[in-house]
């Protein structure tokens, strides 16, 4: 090393935005190379936590196949191919075609789909409205309707708020519940918990006890204290069995919450049928465990239910949300050290002039008539409104950071539907499976060379911090942020429209604001804003969750909702439907289809990071040696696996980490797509899981696809 790179290297402090953990991490830089990445040991929330995602984050910054001009697509003689323009051409022509297209068939005929990594970006975050409330379509989808929509609904009906969730106090309780979560794997989800392992192992270091529901025998199942095999798609019936025993042997008691909470007797009485024998036929997991396990719940000295994938995306999702909370509540859970507790974060989007409580069926699609949540429909029928003919036909789309043909159900229709389109922008990184069909690509900075404030997963974290993030790296001459980009573009189509328009300041100053108006701002002896998280680089440690209620409680009565009508009608249904399901899968002998999350991937795009993809095939279908052998397969050969939307083929890999009847493939590949640039990815595309799932499989109550529990055939391919 010589004596002037010595003087330019240093250590920066910084957190990871690629997954829900928000890990603190620390950045070794030798002029403007990144060195290494470790985990930051001061980071309150991380405590020095660090998975492989977060090294990959120098992966993204220099990979050769990341955007970082605009691109218009042009047609060749052997198809198409994409060339290089400016930003103002690119701007002029993405506006000019936007608005002809609304001119011409109205403000639907334009479709929005917003992909998991803007909540990950605070300025997409902040202005993305710039763009999407001029144009004034209601064809607005998300990522929301493929993963977390019950959950928001749940918390909307029961607590008065869409962001109002519940989050296990893990590093207090002594009983954890845990049914279709990984967070070994994901680093928490719905509950951002970084070091998960550490925080078990002091669970269980204090005669704590975790307790693992699932289909296949994770990497959370591997180091729980039991686990049980349950049926894909029949935690409902398992959760009501738990919640009827709880009332059947008196041992509901809510404590405190008796005070504020409503319709507890309304729930005792519409679930007296489902009993701890009934559920066990439905679930596979014996009666004697059922009432075993609400025993358990109910006598621990804090104890918390929670459910996250595997219970979200399937039928009964919404169902199973409302149970799950039902259960903390009977229990006196809720709101209770060692329980399910509600956050109190430093920018607080529950209270205040930006709160959005939720809204719930204001508008229905205009093909299959599903309901819109909070200003967005399913994706789920994204397809049908580009393909349907008739007015509010979506003609034109713009997708930000989202791989719908990977990400969504039925991603063969999907990507067929795309190509229809007279117009598409993407605000995107990356030439992938979806931004191909693009005829303009936007592509943003990325995440190390913009600040970063984690806008949402503060909320849903297990303990109170704030963290700011300064960009590691100056933003590139000609380069422009992605809330720079919405700003541009809104303004021209609001000038298109002889509108006024108010171009928004940097996110930073909205970030500010945020903090200075929230718990710890101006009103507290804290004083929190961007200056002062400036000087703390490791971040604000705010203390461990506490006990808020009613006080937090978002509806006008200040009271907890229990006796949701949607819910108590759905009843009717998981009645009905079950034990209709089980005669069917026991005489036609179908197997179900389940995903799984790896600690080494996230979204689609991660998969152009070579250290996230190396070693063995990752992207397999698991099945156990029983149904290999009944099956007349053998482990390691191709197979074909088919349903009703389609079918892929995959390698086979015999494994007794799976129950019986149920296979697995993991979500985000199937990177063989032809005109991506994505030399990693296509060096191992692997297969998509959501070419066999299906968009007319889904939650009837909430419309969220279900991507659990799909009927499968398997065969030998060829």
């Amino acid at each position: 090393m010589n004596k002037d790179s010595a003087q330019t290297s240093e250590i920066r402090y910084g957190a990871c935005n690629l997954c829900e953990a928000i890990c603190g991490l620390e950045f070794h830089l030798q002029g403007n190379e990144i060195t290494a990445i470790k985990g930051d040991k001061q980071d309150p929330l991380s405590r020095g936590h660090i998975c492989p995602k977060a090294v990959a984050l120098k992966d993204i910054y220099n990979d050769p196949d990341r955007l970082r001009t605009p691109l218009r697509r042009i047609k060749t003689d052997d198809g198409y191919n994409f060339v290089e323009i400016s930003w103002e051409e690119a701007f002029d022509e993405v506006a000019e075609r936007l608005l002809a297209i609304r001119q011409q068939y109205g403000a639907n005929s334009i479709g929005v789909y917003q992909g998991n990594p803007n909540v990950h970006n605070f300025g997409s975050m902040t202005h993305a409205q710039q763009l999407f409330k001029p144009l004034g379509t209601k064809n607005r989808f998300s990522a929301t309707s493929v993963d977390q929509l019950p959950h928001q609904l749940v918390s909307m009906w029961m607590f008065g708020h869409q962001l109002l969730v519940p989050i296990p106090d893990i590093d207090h309780t002594q009983y954890f519940l845990m049914l279709g979560a990984n967070p070994m794997a994901s680093n928490g989800s719905l509950m951002t918990v970084p070091d998960f392992r550490n925080r078990l192992k002091a669970l269980q270091g204090r005669g704590g006890k975790l307790v693992v529901i699932d289909p296949r025998l994770t990497e959370t199942a591997e180091v729980a204290d039991e686990h049980l095999f349950i049926r894909p798609g029949t935690d409902a019936a398992l959760l009501a069995a738990i919640l009827n025993t709880l009332f059947e042997e008196g041992l509901v008691d809510p404590g405190k919450l008796a005070a504020f909470t409503d319709g507890l007797d309304t729930v005792r009485d519409s679930i007296k049928g489902f009993t701890a024998e009934r559920a066990a036929d439905i679930t596979g997991i014996d009666a004697e465990s059922i009432r075993r396990l609400a025993r358990e719940f109910a006598a621990a000295d804090g104890a918390v239910c929670y459910g996250r994938m595997g219970v979200s995306v399937q039928r009964f999702g919404t169902l199973c949300q409302w149970l799950i909370q039902l259960i903390n509540v009977a229990t006196g859970n809720l709101d209770t050290r060692g329980g399910a507790l509600f956050t109190r974060p430093a920018l607080d989007l529950i209270e205040g002039p930006t709160s959005k409580p939720g809204h719930f069926n204001a508008w229905q699609s205009r093909v299959s008539g599903r309901p819109e949540f909070s200003g967005e429909l399913p994706v789920g029928c994204l397809a049908e409104e580009i393909t349907t003919a008739g007015e509010g036909q979506i003609r034109a789309m713009i997708t930000s950071a989202g791989n719908p043909v990977l990400s969504t159900p039925n991603g063969r229709q999907l990507d067929e539907a795309l190509a229809s389109l007279d117009f598409m922008v993407s605000i995107d990184i990356y030439l992938n499976e979806t931004t191909r069909h693009a005829d303009i690509i936007l592509p943003p900075t990325c995440g190390l060379e913009h600040d970063h404030y984690d806008l949402i997963f503060h909320i849903f974290a297990v303990h109170n911090t704030a963290k700011y993030s300064q960009a590691l790296f100056d933003k590139p001459e000609g380069a422009m942020h992605d809330w720079e980009i919405f700003n541009a573009l809104g303004e021209r189509i609001a000038e298109g429209l002889d509108r006024k328009f108010k171009p928004m300041g940097p996110p930073h100053k909205i970030v500010d604001l945020g903090l200075r108006i929230g718990p710890y701002g101006m009103r507290s002896l804290k004083w929190l804003n961007i200056k002062k998280l400036k000087k703390h680089p490791h971040g604000i440690d705010l203390g461990p969750l506490d006990p808020n209620l009613p006080k937090r409680l978002q509806h006008n009565d200040k009271r907890i909702h229990c006796a949701t009508p949607e819910c108590l009608a759905d009843l009717q249904r998981l009645d009905q439907e079950l034990s209709q399901e089980l005669e069917q899968d026991q005489s036609s002998k179908q197997l179900k289809l389940i995903g799984r999350r790896h600690v080494r991937s996230n979204n689609s795009w991660m998969h152009n990071s070579q250290r996230l993809v190396k070693g063995k095939d990752r992207c397999q279908l698991l099945m156990h040696p029983s149904d290999v052998a009944s099956q007349g397969l053998s482990d390691g050969q191709s197979v074909k696996v088919s349903s009703k939307a389609g079918s892929i083929t995959a390698t086979l890999l015999a494994t007794e980490d799976m129950m019986p009847g149920v296979v697995s493939l993991p979500h985000g590949w199937g990177h063989n797509r032809k005109g991506i640039r994505m030399t990693v990815a296509q060096a191992h595309p692997g297969v998509s899981v959501n070419d066999l799932t299906d968009t007319e499989f889904y939650d009837p109550l909430s419309s969220n696809a279900a991507l659990n529990g799909v009927a499968v055939q398997v065969q030998a391919a060829g």
